[in-house]
């Protein structure tokens, strides 16, 4: 299938390793423009020389750190000089601590909501106009599995990723006349560093070993393993596409079937 996206401009948020860096390998070879983020110099530029070297699409990077204020200023400029303009957003934000609701601090939410909600909604707002009015655009919003089934010991995950589900939505139903998709994308358990660190949290928690609670969590997954996430990457590159116009407004799982509501 042709998705339909090459020399599309996409901006793929925290995009230096993990389920961001496999979404802008899996765009770039599709033949798009990608400019990755993140707050490791070194790691983004193998990223985007090696995406440069497989050759269709390209790539450039810009340092930047969802942790500072001006993050959405940075990324607009970097937008405007490496690419010209945005056609595709992918948001993508790292995790926050583990931790259980019941001694959930004001103070660690304070400090997460604006990395992981306010400024994911304001880059978009000042990305949409541009799509708007070229009558063609993709927002795609990485979040979690928990927005459906919240995930033990993960209550600020599952507390903060649960206000992009609403936003998500009423964007959808506010862009879609204007070319404009507005979807919300939720990784199972995908491997990465970030799941194997949530596993030896638990791990530590629980007083099992890293293996056993691998195991554990292998039992809930009707597929029987981890995906991968060129797996993953693949589900973003098709709602980011030409052929996946008709699709918004929808919350989509890639978690081998582990969630267990319809």
């Amino acid at each position: 299938m042709d998705l339909q996206i090459e020399g599309k401009r996409a901006l793929v948020l925290a995009s230096s390793k993990g389920l961001g860096h496999g979404i802008a390998r899996a765009l770039a070879a599709e033949g798009a423009n990608v400019l990755l983020c993140g707050r490791s110099a070194d790691a983004l530029a193998a990223n985007a020389g090696a995406i440069n070297a497989e050759g269709r699409g390209t790539a450039d990077w810009v340092e930047a750190d969802l942790g500072d204020e001006g993050f959405v200023d940075r990324m607009l400029d970097a937008a405007d000089q490496k690419l010209g303009g945005i056609d595709i957003l992918v948001n993508n934000t790292g995790g926050p601590p583990p931790g259980g609701a019941a001694n959930m601090s004001v103070d660690e939410l304070q400090k997460q909501f604006p990395m992981m909600v306010a400024r994911v909604i304001d880059l978009t707002t000042r990305a949409l106009p541009g799509m708007r009015e070229r009558k063609w655009g993709r927002i795609l919003t990485v979040a979690s599995s928990g927005v459906v089934q919240p995930i033990p010991n993960l209550a600020l995950s599952n507390t903060l990723r649960s206000a992009l589900v609403g936003w998500s939505k009423s964007l959808a139903n506010e862009v879609a006349a204007d070319g404009v998709t507005s979807n919300l994308l939720l990784p199972g358990r995908i491997h990465t560093a970030r799941t194997d660190q949530l596993d030896e949290a638990n791990a530590k928690r629980t007083g099992q070993s890293r293996e056993e609670v691998r195991e554990a969590a292998l039992a809930t997954i009707p597929a029987g393993r981890y995906g991968k996430v060129e797996e993953f990457a693949a589900v973003a590159a098709f709602l980011v596409s030409g052929p996946a116009s008709y699709v918004t407004g929808s919350v989509i799982r890639c978690d081998g079937g582990s969630v267990k509501s319809v």
